[in-house]
């Protein structure tokens, strides 16, 4: 269950659809950028918002499948990232010390739904209102209707495997992070991190085929 099969990214737009910076190049505008926030230009933090706050919410929402949860969490993020952008230390990218404190803003959420407050499920409360696709004037609407239903699929599908299976899929396989990335993002071995991704992948294809798989018709025997 590669990116190519899973078919998004972190906007939810199919992957190929979005053209990536080299990463020289990405990395001497994250340390530019780095630089004009600890100068405190109030710009660079409106660039750093526009680069990070629809991947942040959108892996947060991924991670925790609650609208409500994931804009909580992105506040916090926003909060740790200014606070503390004078102590990053270049040793990994920008945007992987982002997921790292996306990650663990996650499970700071998870424990505390647990530990203080039941589950609410409301009636509005839809994931297809949480994810824009990039409008492409050249496709028709079966195009976008198999998209979307393809994406809610796979978005359904995520939210019943384990947690520690399903955050190692979405940023392998949909924020298209390498294993090193991810072994430095959730701070485990590079070992872990690749039987993690091969468990939550069958997992996931599970899910995926017991949805797929067309239910019985049922046949009345000749009396």
């Amino acid at each position: 269950m590669a990116s190519s099969v899973l078919g998004l990214n972190s906007d939810g737009v199919p992957n190929g659809a979005v053209d990536c910076a080299r990463p020289a190049d990405q990395r001497r505008a994250d340390d530019e950028l780095v630089q004009r926030m600890r100068a405190g230009e109030e710009t660079a933090y409106e660039t750093l918002l526009a680069r990070f706050q629809q991947p942040i919410y959108n892996l947060a929402f991924r991670l925790l499948n609650d609208p409500g949860d994931a804009g909580d969490v992105v506040q916090e993020v926003f909060l740790k990232v200014f606070r503390n952008v004078g102590h990053f230390r270049r040793q990994s990218s920008l945007k992987t010390w982002i997921y790292r404190i996306t990650v663990n803003e996650a499970h700071n959420q998870r424990r505390w739904f647990f530990r203080h407050r039941s589950r609410e499920v409301a009636l509005d409360d839809e994931p297809e209102a949480t994810h824009q696709a990039v409008s492409d004037s050249t496709r028709s609407p079966f195009d976008y209707t198999f998209d979307r239903e393809r994406q809610l699929l796979i978005e359904n599908a995520l939210a019943r495997i384990n947690p520690l299976f399903r955050e190692v899929v979405v940023l392998r396989d949909i924020e298209e992070l390498s294993y090193e990335e991810i072994a430095d993002v959730l701070q485990i071995s590079l070992g872990t991190v690749k039987s993690r991704i091969m468990r939550g992948r069958e997992a996931l294809k599970t899910e995926l085929t017991a949805r797929l798989e067309p239910e019985p018709v049922l046949r009345w025997a000749p009396e």
